[in-house]
This record gives structure tokens, C-alpha cells and sequence, in this order.
């Protein structure tokens, strides 16, 4: 467990790992820290956003909608490998999910199947919506696979974790199918050679 980094230092930790950051709006203080508590942070969270357009994916993850209020994540990363930070601090992107896995990832050992949403996410994981239609067809160009793993690996070196902390959606909460079209093993296995 660990308290949630400042944003100066979540900036500068990107930064690190050679990744091109936009930065959108006051990022800074766009959070939904009225509904609940920040922290204390176990993990990095691996979305996919089912949208297309680098511009229209990151206005909705800022904002959200109606039945969902933005932020949906802390970043963005579009096909050209870009975070684009939209909120920081508690952010829409984890919900509930599986108590176990939770203590799996504390743990940093191999994760049990999510098969109940007994624990709130939103406190616990750093989260990172990545563009892409979610249908196992849209490519993942190496470029942006690249940039998640190193969005992942910036948070993990800064907290002195290892790659087991870093999940899927689909890993946390029953129902769930993101991310799509690449595995979170092989996306861990980039983590890992990243932190050597």
C-alpha cells in the first residue's frame, strides 16, 4: 500500500520513461475525490475506451457522460502512443471488483478469477484508458503498446512495485472484457523487461 504520488511527481515519472504527455486542462485537480477516498494506491489499471478518433476519445474520457462522470482515467494513451492526462487524483474507471484480487495484487502474486465486485476500485488504481474499439479486430500498433507498458512501468518504478501489480479490467471486475486484442500477460512481460 502506498499513498497516491503528487501530480508533479506522476508527470515527471512519465516523462522518464521517454513518453510524449499532453497535458488537458487543470488535469491537476479534475477528479471525483468528493465521492471518495484516493488512496492508498495498490496498482495500474489497463483500459480500453471502445472509441475511435484520438480527440473524440480523449473529450469523453475527461468528461464522461450522463450516467458516468468524468474523469474516466488519470491518462489517455492514443494509437500514436500519447498520454494525454485528463484527471488525477479519484477517477470512474475501476468500479467494484473482486476483494481477492485486490489482496492478490498487494500481494504481488498470481491473481485469483474475479468472480464477485465486493471492493471500490476507484481508490485503489492508478487508471489508463487506451484508444481502441474493444471488438478484437481494431490493431494495436506497437507504438501505443509500447507507451501502456511504459505508463505502467512509470507508476510501478515510483512505488517500487513489479509488474504482477499491474491489471486488466477484465482481471478485476466479473463481466468486463478490457483490454481486448492483446493478452495482460505479454502486456506484464513488457512491464518486467522495462524495470530491469
Amino acid at each position: 500500500m502506498a499513498a497516491p504520488m503528487s501530480a508533479n511527481r506522476f508527470i515527471g515519472a512519465l516523462r522518464g520513461e521517454e513518453l510524449t504527455v499532453v497535458e488537458v486542462g487543470s488535469w491537476r485537480t479534475h477528479n471525483r475525490n468528493h465521492k471518495g477516498p484516493w488512496g492508498p494506491v495498490n496498482g495500474v489499471m489497463i483500459h480500453h475506451t471502445v472509441t475511435h478518433g484520438a480527440e473524440r476519445t480523449v473529450e469523453i474520457c475527461r468528461d464522461g457522460h450522463a450516467e458516468l462522470p468524468g474523469p474516466l482515467c488519470h491518462g489517455v494513451i492514443t494509437k500514436d502512443g500519447t498520454v494525454h492526462l485528463v484527471g488525477y487524483g479519484r477517477a470512474n474507471h475501476a468500479g467494484a471488483g473482486d476483494g481477492d484480487v485486490l489482496a492478490a495484487v498487494i500481494a504481488e502474486k498470481v491473481l485469483p478469477p474475479d468472480n464477485q465486485a465486493d471492493t471500490d476500485g476507484n481508490s485503489r488504481f492508478y487508471g489508463f484508458e487506451c484508444e481502441n474499439l474493444g471488438d478484437g479486430e481494431d490493431p494495436w500498433p506497437e507504438v501505443q503498446l509500447d507507451a501502456i507498458a511504459r505508463a505502467a512501468a512509470a507508476v510501478c518504478r515510483v512505488h517500487g512495485w513489479t509488474a504482477r501489480s499491474v491489471i486488466g479490467h477484465l482481471e478485476w471486475q466479473p463481466g468486463k472484457i478490457d483490454p481486448k486484442g492483446f493478452t495482460m500477460r505479454s502486456m506484464r512481460d513488457r512491464v518486467a523487461e522495462l524495470l530491469k
